[in-house]
């Protein structure tokens, strides 16, 4: 992984991420080092919420990153996160747009593919949608430095792909997603959603007896991991009712319904797929 920031970061515990960005802006010995970590400090606001101070970070980065291509990529990487996290999509796109340009110019095919996979999720059609994800591919294909984004920009693709209805080449995009994750053993939870988006795919296409293994595997793997998942045993039920076999469909829609209740705000609103999984669990 060629980002020297990005081993500082835990999304699961922010206060702790926080802490080691700011012991490393300590150690910085140069104003462009500084300037990267203080927008990683203001990436870190974003995702608390806290627009304004995480704008002060990026201009106080702004004012020490000096010519350095790759300290202004982040600030533009950074900044277009905070404008589009705080509903502003179309000023954030030039942003992503121009650090993708800058971390290019650096040499810096991590931070590139960042923005090309942030660029996608802020373009506003779905051309700009596959084009800016493609980008982002063949950057993370043609560097070892940027291959960790492999896996997140299939799995974008295939979703794209699947909401749209184009499941063939959602299953492409999806098992492409799968080999890149494997390829990454110590990610495990990156694995078993690969497997998850798989089996949904296979699916809707008809395909539910080779879809169950998958969804068997990832569902088994987040029970021993002491973190059950309500979307991999609810994906099951579906693919055991499709094949006809109602009661495993059963018990996986009743372990599904709690979890789902509880991790997802939406799920209660959604009257169809509530009453659909309640029909499955035996309830109606």
């Amino acid at each position: 992984m060629d980002d020297r920031l990005r081993s500082l970061w835990d999304f699961d515990d922010l206060a702790a991420t926080e802490r080691r960005l700011r012991e490393q802006l300590a150690r910085e010995s140069t104003d462009e080092g500084r300037a990267e970590v203080l927008t990683q400090l203001a990436r870190v606001r974003g995702l608390h919420g806290d627009f304004d101070a995480g704008e002060q970070l990026i201009e106080e980065a702004e004012g020490t990153a000096s010519d350095s291509q790759i300290a202004l990529a982040r600030i533009d990487l950074e900044r277009g996160r905070l404008r589009r996290s705080s509903g502003n999509a179309p000023a954030a796109l030039p942003l992503f747009e121009s650090a993708f340009a800058r971390s290019l110019e650096a040499g810096h095919f991590f931070v590139a593919a960042d923005a090309a996979h942030m660029a996608a999720i802020a373009a506003p059609d779905r051309a700009g949608v596959v084009a800016w994800t493609e980008r982002g591919i063949d950057l993370a294909e043609s560097h070892a430095t940027a291959r960790y984004w492999l896996g997140p920009l299939l799995n974008n693709l295939g979703w794209e792909y699947y909401e749209s209805g184009d499941f063939e080449e959602a299953l492409d995009a999806f098992q492409r997603a799968l080999a890149a994750r494997e390829a990454d053993p110590g990610n495990r939870a990156g694995i078993e959603l690969a497997r998850y988006a798989v089996g949904k795919n296979l699916r809707a296409l008809g395909c539910s007896a080779e879809a169950v293994p998958l969804l068997k595997q990832a569902t088994a793997w987040a029970i021993e991991s002491g973190t059950p998942d309500g979307w991999f045993h609810e994906e099951l039920a579906e693919e055991y009712a499709a094949i006809g076999r109602d009661e495993d469909a059963s018990e996986h829609a009743r372990l599904a319904l709690p979890l789902l209740l509880e991790a997802d705000p939406s799920f209660a609103e959604d009257v169809e797929r509530s009453a659909r999984l309640r029909q499955l669990a035996g309830e109606q």
